[in-house]
């Protein structure tokens, strides 16, 4: 399945959400020009648990943490994410506010990391990508909107379909299907190999439900009585 849409229009233009998709395209158009940067790039700035956990107040390795946010493995990696972002996380900044949005999301891809450590502490693998923040943004829209629909492309019979569902569905299973990978990932030490980092998915998103209620911005409604004396 793929989103295409959601049917909650922004009220507001989400300026921090657009400068983070151009942050990572920006990002990702340099490393894909250039294979040696690529390669320097991912090798310092890149999140390795083995590497993090053997220094973790080392500050070139704290740094990864962020600076791996922002960088991906390929244009569908890419591609997957920031489709994801500027549907979603336009609405999450309008119930948060700038500010508190790029705290949020910034603090949901730190959650991510780590507990993408806590699970692969042995890992030498480099990890990239904003998907375990993005899961943070995820589970607050969750939260914000469940009425929401998501129009989503869903191939039946190698035909396109567009359906509307509802986004309390969409991303309800989103997150069972990331947790039973998870698990999976654990059985089998798939992880170990490389591959897509479950555990920072569900990390984030758990950041998320639990950060999402604390970040909504209070919205106060000026309220306006009618005089309570009537001229005749």
């Amino acid at each position: 399945m793929l989103p295409l849409k959601d049917t909650i229009p922004s009220r507001s233009f989400p300026a921090v959400n657009w400068a983070l998709l151009v942050a990572n395209v920006v990002v990702f158009f340099f490393m894909a020009r250039d294979a040696r940067l690529a390669e320097a790039w991912i090798a310092a700035l890149a999140l390795v648990p083995a590497r993090f956990l053997a220094n973790p107040l080392d500050p070139t390795e704290l740094i990864t943490v962020f600076t791996s946010m922002f960088m991906h493995g390929g244009w569908f990696h890419l591609f997957s994410n920031m489709l994801a972002l500027y549907i979603f996380g336009d609405n999450v900044e309008d119930s948060m506010g700038s500010q508190r949005y790029l705290i949020f999301y910034l603090l949901c891809g730190v959650a991510a990391a780590l507990t993408h450590v806590f699970f692969n502490p042995a890992s030498p693998i480099p990890t990239v990508g904003a998907s375990g923040a993005l899961s943070g943004v995820l589970a607050a829209y969750l939260l914000f909107y469940p009425s929401a629909r998501v129009i989503t492309l869903v191939p039946i019979f190698f035909l396109p379909w567009l359906i509307e569902i509802p986004a309390v569905v969409y991303l309800g299973l989103w997150f069972i299907s990331q947790l039973a990978n998870g698990v999976f990932s654990i059985l089998i030490d798939v992880q170990a190999m490389g591959g897509v980092a479950w555990w920072a998915h569900i990390g984030g998103f758990v950041a998320g439900l639990a950060l999402a209620p604390l970040f909504r911005q209070r919205r106060y409604v000026r309220r306006y009585y009618r005089d309570q004396y009537y001229p005749w």
